[in-house]
């Protein structure tokens, strides 16, 4: 389990050559590729290809254990991984954060695990609603975020993609709907109190599209969207919000990722990394 440390200075670095023996995707073949996706799908979507194939590209080896997250980014991820194994013949094993992500590890054929049998991971790839120049993250909003954490928390690198509607300076710029906050059911109304009354903004129970009644989680339980009205100390807010009774986790994950893939508007992929010490 990596335990959390202060992040090191960042930088923003073109994404580094793959190792000898992969397919090369230069720039010229990146934005052909963004073209042709614009045509056949939207600007973000194939942005959101771009960043998954090439944190894939660059992070999964041989024999690992990957953490494999939740989320419409995360499709394009398993679906490169599955070219991988089957191009390479590569050894892979996948734990899920999510329902969703273990149909997709078993509908492309992946070998499907768990935090039982394999208690620490290697890689684990996710994307995220919002990152910030320190690699702070928002996640949630398709209301993973507790088995997201879990996994990601017992990776020993964690790895986010995104597409450039995610890249921001800092929480809140971009995302507008709220940080998530997973809920124990009988405690959404009190917490929805504390959270107002302690940290300010407004606090609101998601409520299902295509059901009567709240959104409910894969752990049976509530989603508050807490939407704050000013900057705070992220990590000192996540774990005052962790200590109300009857919240299970946030959305809010601090000193977490290493690195992070965002695919652009000009067919790019801009990668915004942890400096090494």
């Amino acid at each position: 389990m990596r335990l959390p440390g202060r992040l090191g200075p960042l930088r923003s670095t073109p994404l580094a050559a793959r190792p000898p023996g992969r397919a090369r995707a230069g720039p010229a073949a990146g934005r052909r590729a963004f073209a042709r996706g614009r045509l056949g799908g939207t600007m973000a979507e194939e942005a959101k290809r771009l960043a998954a194939c090439a944190a894939v590209d660059k992070h999964v080896q041989n024999n690992q254990v990957l953490g494999i997250g939740s989320g419409s980014t995360i499709v394009h991820a398993v679906h490169r991984l599955a070219e991988r194994v089957k191009q390479e013949n590569l050894t892979i094993v996948c734990v899920p954060t999510s329902f969703q992500a273990r149909q997709l590890i078993l509908q492309n054929g992946l070998t499907l695990s768990d935090l039982d049998r394999h208690p620490e991971l290697d890689v684990a790839i996710d994307g995220a609603d919002e990152v910030d120049s320190d690699l702070n993250l928002i996640k949630g909003g398709g209301g993973c975020l507790t088995q997201e954490k879990i996994v990601a928390g017992y990776a020993k690198c964690f790895i986010v993609i995104a597409d450039y509607r995610k890249k921001s300076e800092s929480l809140g710029e971009q995302w507008k709907k709220g940080i998530p906050i997973e809920v124990i059911p009988m405690a959404y109304v009190p917490v929805t109190r504390a959270l107002t009354k302690n940290f300010g903004g407004a606090a609101e129970l998601r409520m299902a599209v295509s059901k009567a009644g709240p959104v409910v989680t894969d752990n049976g339980n509530f989603i508050l969207d807490w939407k704050f009205d000013k900057v705070h100390e992220w990590s000192e807010v996540n774990t005052a919000i962790k200590m109300i009774p009857g919240v299970v986790e946030t959305g809010l994950f601090i000193d977490m990722a290493e690195v992070a893939y965002f695919g652009m508007e000009d067919g790019s992929v801009s990668v915004r990394e942890k400096q090494p010490r």
